[in-house]
């Protein structure tokens, strides 16, 4: 690992210590927030002593991020503006991270302070929203072409529909469990202790003079906790390595703008993903040419070899490809390459990557073929999209210190302040199943969803139903939070970036 770093001067050793440092401290905030969501409920009922419980958090959390894959994390990066992602190296590209990072630590510091569970998905979110649009404004472009769009609905939808998601499942669960679990007919013994499920801490203390949930009660409380906890690290702990890894891709490009760890085989595939594209943008050139060029509108007005000319265009495909194959056709591995054609090839397997995705949602392009570039796609970005284990061991340990140091302030806000009465056993557990399956599908899927907005939104479908009522000050603190965090952290980042590119 060290020796990726060998031939960086001080200076930029120290940039890049802060930089990673930063990286780090936003994720201990998101565990401040998010993962003090997983642990609220499970302490809150008293099934596991704080300490125990922020450990099982601290450790699935790691797991999840361990397994979870990348596809969240690169999908929060790919929110970029094009010019900058493919320029990530140079000062513009520092000062977006730096802006970024800087945006999402105040917002989410100051409403950590204060107890209110606002979202970290929504802050990083708006905060790679306002780069994008203080970009466009300082190059005068249009500002529907600095946003990706497709992507940015995408995400937004799934970050507006989970917490809704979130609502009625966790109402339906309570509705089921108080029409069937204690059904008429049972005998009175019975009936008497199904119904614990639906007592508070403190009404099971005063009734029995029992701090702790009845044994299987206590058992789904701990594991639907672990659940949240996993599903948090598969999702939010994405988020962290897509940002450490622009981190690194920006201050020493050398090591990190593309896998040196490639094996053979990766090139390879890589290699044959360009030649398959090639042909097949030949073999479809007709209806195509519109989207991608005519195949001879190749421009040799750009060197090869110097790429500082290029920007990258769907019209100008064959371009693209003739320069990805001049690049990996003779290529085994990255280390052949000098700093600048590792630069080279991640802005043209990405601008290729970005092409493929285009052509596959045209509407004349079968579903087969779809699948097709799809799986070409992923053989492309191989090599690109990635994180070394160090990293993502890097980013589940923050999130665990951060949940260490300040879980309390979020957890007692979930535990007590969104329901008019306490949380019973069977809210916590509804919300927290609720909770684990959402997050967990929405990672396997790749979509960037909100912990915080899930599982609250959970907790107050279940006080809804059950008949509670939810603490109207509570929701709407929260609510009010949810509405800002978005246009604040727009601002933030936006206003910090514009400086930024003042001064350089």
């Amino acid at each position: 690992m060290f020796h990726l770093f060998a031939d960086l001067d001080f200076s930029t050793i120290i940039l890049l210590v802060l930089a990673l440092f930063f990286v780090l401290f936003y994720e201990a905030i998101n565990g401040f927030h998010d993962t003090a969501n997983a642990v609220a409920t499970v302490i809150y009922t008293r099934a596991l002593k704080e300490q125990l419980a922020v450990f099982m958090a601290g450790m699935f959390n790691f797991f999840g991020v361990l397994l979870g894959g990348l596809s969240v994390a690169y999908a929060i990066v790919h929110l970029l503006p094009t010019d900058l992602l493919l320029n990530v190296s140079s000062a513009h590209g520092l000062a977006m991270v730096f802006s970024i990072l800087f945006a999402a630590i105040i917002w989410n510091l100051g409403t950590w302070y204060v107890g209110i569970p606002a979202s970290s998905s929504h802050t990083l979110i708006g905060a790679i929203i306002g780069v994008a649009l203080a970009n466009a404004f300082i190059m005068d472009t249009s500002i529907i072409d600095a946003l990706n769009i497709p992507k940015m609905i995408q995400i937004f939808l799934s970050l507006i529909i989970s917490p809704v998601v979130g609502l009625v499942i966790a109402g339906l669960m309570i509705f089921l469990l108080r029409k069937y679990w204690t059904r008429k007919g049972q005998s009175k013994k019975r009936s008497k202790k199904r119904e614990r499920i639906f007592m508070t801490p403190e009404q099971r203390e005063k009734l029995y003079g029992k701090k702790k949930p009845p044994f299987w009660i206590r058992i789904m409380l701990i594991i639907s906790a672990a659940g949240v906890s996993f599903s948090h690290g598969a999702n939010d702990g994405q988020k962290g390595i897509g940002l450490l890894m622009l981190v690194l891709m920006g201050i020493a490009p050398a090591g990190f703008i593309v896998n040196m760890g490639a094996s053979t085989y990766e090139i390879t595939n890589t290699r044959n993903a360009i030649h398959n594209i090639e042909e097949y943008f030949i073999t479809h050139n007709d209806e195509l040419n519109t989207v991608i060029g005519k195949q001879s509108a190749v421009d040799t007005s750009i060197p090869v070899n110097d790429l500082n000319q290029y920007h990258c265009d769907y019209s100008r495909s064959f371009t693209t490809l003739g320069i990805a194959n001049n690049l990996f056709n003779k290529m085994n591995d990255y280390g052949s390459l000098n700093v600048d054609q590792r630069s080279q090839a991640r802005r043209i397997l990405l601008c290729l990557s970005d092409t493929v995705s285009h052509v596959a949602k045209q509407p004349n392009v079968p579903a087969e073929d779809k699948q097709y570039l799809k799986s070409l796609n992923n053989d492309l970005l191989k090599t690109v999209e990635y994180a070394p284990v160090w990293i993502i061991i890097g980013v589940a340990s923050a999130l665990a210190v951060g949940t260490m140091i300040g879980w309390r302030r979020v957890a007692v806000t979930i535990g007590e302040k969104i329901g008019k009465k306490g949380m019973t056993y069977a809210q916590g557990v509804s919300a927290q199943i609720t909770t684990a399956l959402s997050i967990g599908i929405a990672s396997y899927t790749g979509m960037p969803v909100s912990t915080t907005q899930v599982l609250s939104s959970s907790v107050a479908g279940t006080m809804i139903v059950d008949g509670g009522g939810v603490q109207s000050k509570t929701i709407k603190n929260i609510a009010l939070t949810w509405i800002l965090t978005l246009p604040i952290s727009i601002l933030l980042s936006g206003s910090l970036f514009w400086l930024a590119q003042k001064l350089i």
